[in-house]
């Protein structure tokens, strides 16, 4: 058996685990391609020895393990368990981002996956704690995945030792930007930081960064994967796999459709990217003009802001226990979900093909970015909108 060892710092990259595993069960050798199309070709059928049709978002996939049977039930997909896969929850502080984790880490178990809960946080000789007991299993895998490129946690772990494979999951949209930095032989910076001058925590942390991305780099003894269900541009000598996300398909769903809509919102203002005031006017205008009833907030949106947006539009502030491909495929969801340029405008689409569900993204005007955004944000913003295939192009107004 194979030791394949994940390191998972949020739900939603626990959830593209277990999607990488399911593939893994059903593609065992990813097919290198110039870029991603809309919809991966479905895998055949066993014993059949044919391929499925290409299929297009919004269109149902076609049959096959783990895909939904003509009738729309799910098809229960193969068990995990033979994958060879621990997964490390390197477990955050925020108690949205535990409470998801530890549902998902439960889902991940009932597959037949190791899950280690890594307390990596918690207290000053946490860090120090944490390496020593990873070092061993980091050094026997013969596959590491990794959530998040950008995480200081995830790169010192790969400063101890090189894996010779390598699988970058989708971890939001910062798989586009990992992407891109790495074509472009660039250090690994989030896209919503400025990238001005570097405090003296970046400093100190700055070769850890450096030997950080050359391990997470193709080279002659290390070959990378991305599995992604966003349209990245692969770097040179990289592989990329297309997330289709058959696992959520073939679990969960197909859902109940409402007759309204639903919002789904957005960190921005958070990361110091949105103006909060405007965010809440664009809200607002989207509830009423789309008949929403709904807020799907995320994990990172601030109490106060959710209660300022209850109060102020009448929406129904709901914080979903899951990530929320898997709240939307078990339903009951709106029959047009709108968002706001984010992972899920990308996502959706395909773990909701053949339901109905229609996506829309609106775009962020320039007028609602704060005074001291990164100079990338409208650019790069409007790229996750403007990319996404299988959504509708709202004019906001």
């Amino acid at each position: 058996m194979t030791s394949r060892l994940a390191f998972v710092e949020s739900p939603v990259q626990l959830l593209n685990v277990l999607e990488w595993a399911h593939a893994s069960t059903l593609r065992p050798t990813p097919t290198p391609a110039p870029r991603l199309p809309a919809v991966p070709r479905q895998p055949a059928r066993r014993g059949s020895g044919a391929q499925g049709p290409v299929t297009a978002p919004g269109q149902a996939p076609a049959g096959g393990p783990g895909d939904p049977a003509p009738d729309g039930s799910a098809v229960p997909a193969p068990s995990l368990a033979h994958v060879g896969l621990t997964i490390v929850v390197l477990s955050p502080t925020d108690p949205m981002s535990r409470g998801q984790l530890r549902r998902m880490a439960q889902l991940a178990r009932d597959e037949g996956v190791t899950v280690k809960w890594q307390e990596a946080r918690q207290g000053k000789g946490a860090v120090v704690s944490t390496l020593r007991e990873l070092a061993g299993p980091l050094r026997a895998a013969e596959r590491v995945i990794v959530g998040d490129p950008f995480s200081r946690y995830v790169q010192l772990l790969l400063t101890l030792y090189g894996p010779r494979r390598v699988t970058v999951v989708d971890d939001g949209t910062a798989t586009m930007e990992f992407a891109a930095q790495l074509a472009r032989g660039e250090r690994l910076v989030r896209w919503h930081r400025r990238g001005g001058s570097r405090g003296p925590r970046e400093l100190v942390l700055a070769p850890v960064t450096s030997l950080a991305r050359r391990k997470l780099a193709p080279g002659p003894r290390r070959t990378v994967e991305i599995f992604t269900s966003l349209p990245v541009e692969p770097p040179a000598g990289t592989t990329v796999t297309v997330n289709d996300f058959a696992w959520t398909r073939s679990r969960f769903g197909p859902p109940r459709l409402t007759r309204g809509a639903d919002l789904v919102g957005t960190s921005l203002v958070e990361t110091g990217v949105v103006d909060p005031d405007e965010y809440l006017r664009a809200v607002t205008v989207l509830a009423r003009t789309h008949g929403a009833t709904r807020y799907f907030a995320h994990r990172r949106e601030s109490a106060e802001k959710l209660h300022r947006i209850a109060v102020e539009t009448g929406l129904e502030v709901v914080r979903p226990d899951l990530p929320l491909e898997l709240i939307a495929r078990r339903g009951p969801i709106g029959r047009t979900i709108v968002s706001f340029p984010s992972t899920v405008v990308h996502t959706l689409p395909l773990a909701l093909a053949g339901t109905g569900v229609k996506v829309a993204v609106c775009e962020i005007a320039p007028e609602w970015l704060r005074a001291n955004a990164s100079p990338r944000a409208q650019g790069f913003l409007s790229g996750v909108a403007g990319t996404a295939t299988g959504t509708e192009r709202l004019e906001f107004g």
